[in-house]
Protein backbone atom coordinates (compact mmCIF):
# COMPACT_ATOMS: atom_id res chain seq x y z
CA UNK A 1 0.00 0.00 0.00
CA UNK A 2 1.05 3.54 -0.77
CA UNK A 3 -0.17 7.40 -0.61
CA UNK A 4 -0.48 9.56 -3.97
CA UNK A 5 -1.41 12.83 -3.77
CA UNK A 6 -3.11 15.22 -6.05
CA UNK A 7 -5.60 18.54 -5.85
CA UNK A 8 -8.99 19.77 -6.90
CA UNK A 9 -9.94 22.74 -9.26
CA UNK A 10 -10.15 24.81 -6.40
CA UNK A 11 -6.26 24.38 -5.04
CA UNK A 12 -7.37 22.00 -2.42
CA UNK A 13 -5.10 18.97 -2.09
CA UNK A 14 -6.27 15.33 -1.10
CA UNK A 15 -4.81 12.18 -1.08
CA UNK A 16 -5.48 8.67 -1.93
CA UNK A 17 -4.44 5.55 0.14
CA UNK A 18 -3.72 2.83 -2.60
CA UNK A 19 -3.99 -1.00 -1.70
CA UNK A 20 -3.10 -3.29 -4.47
CA UNK A 21 -2.93 -7.08 -3.95
CA UNK A 22 0.36 -8.29 -5.43
CA UNK A 23 -0.80 -11.31 -6.27
CA UNK A 24 -3.81 -10.85 -8.26
CA UNK A 25 -3.30 -7.61 -9.05
CA UNK A 26 -6.12 -6.30 -7.74
CA UNK A 27 -6.86 -2.64 -6.58
CA UNK A 28 -8.54 -4.03 -3.19
CA UNK A 29 -9.03 0.05 -1.78
CA UNK A 30 -8.39 3.53 -3.32
CA UNK A 31 -9.46 5.95 0.01
CA UNK A 32 -9.42 9.53 -1.18
CA UNK A 33 -9.40 12.78 1.31
CA UNK A 34 -7.82 15.34 2.28
CA UNK A 35 -6.14 13.98 5.48
CA UNK A 36 -5.50 9.62 5.80
CA UNK A 37 -3.63 9.82 9.48
CA UNK A 38 -2.89 6.48 10.54
CA UNK A 39 -6.38 5.48 12.12
CA UNK A 40 -8.06 5.97 8.86
CA UNK A 41 -6.01 3.23 7.39
CA UNK A 42 -6.21 1.03 10.03
CA UNK A 43 -10.21 1.27 9.16
CA UNK A 44 -9.41 0.71 5.64
CA UNK A 45 -7.52 -2.19 6.77
CA UNK A 46 -10.71 -3.81 9.07
CA UNK A 47 -12.59 -2.91 5.92
CA UNK A 48 -10.59 -5.32 3.99
CA UNK A 49 -9.82 -8.49 6.83
CA UNK A 50 -13.84 -8.12 6.88
CA UNK A 51 -14.17 -8.58 3.24
CA UNK A 52 -11.13 -11.19 2.57
CA UNK A 53 -8.95 -11.85 5.73
CA UNK A 54 -5.97 -10.94 6.42
CA UNK A 55 -2.43 -11.19 4.02
CA UNK A 56 0.80 -12.49 6.11
CA UNK A 57 2.37 -8.92 5.44
CA UNK A 58 1.90 -5.82 4.14
CA UNK A 59 4.96 -4.18 2.22
CA UNK A 60 4.71 -0.31 3.01
CA UNK A 61 7.46 2.99 3.13
CA UNK A 62 8.33 4.20 6.27
CA UNK A 63 5.32 7.16 5.96
CA UNK A 64 4.39 8.46 9.33
CA UNK A 65 0.95 7.13 8.53
CA UNK A 66 2.12 3.69 8.27
CA UNK A 67 5.50 4.20 11.07
CA UNK A 68 3.41 5.46 13.80
CA UNK A 69 1.85 3.80 16.73
CA UNK A 70 -1.74 3.73 15.42
CA UNK A 71 -0.85 0.92 12.59
CA UNK A 72 1.91 -0.60 14.72
CA UNK A 73 -0.79 -1.73 17.40
CA UNK A 74 -2.94 -2.74 15.22
CA UNK A 75 -0.74 -5.32 13.32
CA UNK A 76 0.49 -6.57 16.27
CA UNK A 77 -2.97 -6.99 17.88
CA UNK A 78 -4.17 -8.71 14.17
CA UNK A 79 -0.69 -10.54 13.77
CA UNK A 80 -0.04 -8.67 10.95
CA UNK A 81 3.67 -8.28 9.90
CA UNK A 82 4.75 -4.86 8.34
CA UNK A 83 7.20 -5.12 5.81
CA UNK A 84 8.59 -1.65 5.44
CA UNK A 85 10.91 -0.96 3.02
CA UNK A 86 14.51 0.82 3.01
CA UNK A 87 14.30 4.62 2.29
CA UNK A 88 14.89 6.15 -0.85
CA UNK A 89 14.11 2.34 -2.37
CA UNK A 90 10.93 2.59 -3.83
CA UNK A 91 11.83 -0.63 -6.27
CA UNK A 92 11.09 -3.07 -3.32
CA UNK A 93 7.50 -2.25 -3.40
CA UNK A 94 7.32 -2.06 -7.15
CA UNK A 95 4.01 -2.96 -7.64
CA UNK A 96 2.16 -0.72 -6.29
CA UNK A 97 4.56 2.02 -7.71
CA UNK A 98 4.37 0.61 -10.88
CA UNK A 99 0.26 0.73 -10.21
CA UNK A 100 0.56 4.25 -8.77
CA UNK A 101 2.07 5.19 -12.15
CA UNK A 102 -0.91 4.40 -13.97
CA UNK A 103 -3.12 5.67 -11.71
CA UNK A 104 -1.78 8.82 -11.76
CA UNK A 105 -1.38 8.78 -15.50
CA UNK A 106 -4.90 7.29 -16.74
CA UNK A 107 -7.04 8.97 -14.16
CA UNK A 108 -5.30 11.56 -12.07
CA UNK A 109 -4.09 12.72 -15.37
CA UNK A 110 -6.74 12.77 -17.30
CA UNK A 111 -9.37 14.59 -14.89
CA UNK A 112 -9.84 18.19 -13.52
CA UNK A 113 -11.52 17.38 -10.46
CA UNK A 114 -14.25 19.57 -9.65
CA UNK A 115 -15.18 18.66 -5.34
CA UNK A 116 -14.26 15.44 -3.46
CA UNK A 117 -17.79 13.68 -4.44
CA UNK A 118 -16.38 13.87 -8.19
CA UNK A 119 -12.48 12.89 -7.17
CA UNK A 120 -14.45 9.97 -5.23
CA UNK A 121 -16.77 8.99 -8.31
CA UNK A 122 -14.18 9.13 -11.13
CA UNK A 123 -11.59 7.75 -9.18
CA UNK A 124 -14.22 4.38 -7.73
CA UNK A 125 -14.71 4.20 -11.51
CA UNK A 126 -11.59 4.11 -12.52
CA UNK A 127 -11.01 1.15 -9.93
CA UNK A 128 -13.70 -0.97 -11.17
CA UNK A 129 -12.62 -0.94 -14.52
CA UNK A 130 -9.02 -1.65 -13.80
CA UNK A 131 -10.61 -4.36 -11.75
CA UNK A 132 -13.06 -5.66 -14.15
CA UNK A 133 -12.47 -4.73 -17.55
CA UNK A 134 -8.63 -4.88 -18.36
CA UNK A 135 -6.59 -7.83 -19.29
CA UNK A 136 -3.02 -8.17 -17.79
CA UNK A 137 -0.02 -10.23 -19.49
CA UNK A 138 0.44 -11.43 -16.22
CA UNK A 139 -2.11 -13.14 -15.61
CA UNK A 140 -2.89 -14.77 -18.54
CA UNK A 141 -4.88 -12.29 -19.70
CA UNK A 142 -7.54 -12.55 -17.18
CA UNK A 143 -8.97 -9.45 -15.22
CA UNK A 144 -7.80 -8.99 -11.64
CA UNK A 145 -10.68 -10.04 -10.95
CA UNK A 146 -10.81 -13.31 -13.39
CA UNK A 147 -7.82 -14.36 -11.84
CA UNK A 148 -8.64 -14.05 -8.20
CA UNK A 149 -11.94 -15.43 -8.74
CA UNK A 150 -10.06 -18.60 -9.73
CA UNK A 151 -8.48 -18.95 -6.79
CA UNK A 152 -11.50 -18.94 -4.53
CA UNK A 153 -13.30 -21.70 -2.83
CA UNK A 154 -16.61 -21.48 -1.21
CA UNK A 155 -14.51 -22.22 2.26
CA UNK A 156 -11.71 -19.85 1.50
CA UNK A 157 -10.90 -16.58 1.06
CA UNK A 158 -7.56 -15.27 -0.45
CA UNK A 159 -5.69 -13.02 1.61
CA UNK A 160 -1.97 -12.49 -0.71
CA UNK A 161 -2.08 -8.60 -0.53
Amino acid sequence: MDFVSDGLADGRRFRTLNIVDDFTKECLAIEVDTSLPGRRVVAVLERLADARGLPLSITIDNGPEFAGKTLDEWAYRTGLKLHFIEPGKPQQNAYIESFNGKFRDECLNEHWFVSMRHARATIADWCQEYNNDRPHSSLGYLTPKQFADSFLTADSNLVSY
